[in-house]
């Protein structure tokens, strides 16, 4: 297996931004919790936008987080193709769909139908809290993906 090399240890050279990161996580799980966002939901937005984005240690940690806390092996490994598969609920669709928009924006500018079909799943509390989740969930993709930070499999459920 080829090794994969850290380009930077962004949590030491970065700390202030990092540990800015890290509170905006904080804050983003409160937000959720406050909204009444499912645990497995956020776990599915942390994953799917971790695939688009090629995180490769998002995609291990939440996925493992994911099994962890009891979602099954079967909803993890379609999460790629959640579209053509009946295990997925309406609200968990609208997350994934809103998710892979956002997660896009470059392509996509989130378009105002995109906002509206998530809006008529999610109450005003749980879209700020969606978002929050993608939003953060895409910074900590970011730095993964730039400074290949922390390494796959390094994470320990």
């Amino acid at each position: 297996m080829d090794e994969i090399a850290v380009r930077l240890d962004y949590e030491k050279v970065a700390a202030g931004v990092y540990g800015a990161i890290s509170r905006l996580d904080g804050a983003t799980t409160k937000l959720a919790n406050e909204a009444g966002i499912e645990p497995a939901l956020r776990e599915l937005i942390r994953i799917r936008a971790s695939q688009l984005n090629g995180c490769a240690y998002c995609v291990d940690m939440h996925t493992k987080d994911a099994r962890k806390g009891g979602e099954s092996e079967q909803r993890v490994y379609a999460v790629p193709v959640w579209r053509e598969t009946p295990f997925f609920s309406e609200r968990e669709r609208a997350a994934l769909a809103f998710t892979e928009v956002v997660t896009l924006m470059a392509d996509t500018h989130v378009p105002s139908a995109a906002w509206e079909a998530a809006a008529t799943v999610f109450d005003e509390q749980e879209m700020a809290a969606v978002l929050s989740l993608i939003l953060t969930i895409n910074a900590w993709n970011t730095i993964g993906v730039a400074t290949r930070s922390w390494l796959p499999g390094s994470y320990e459920a």
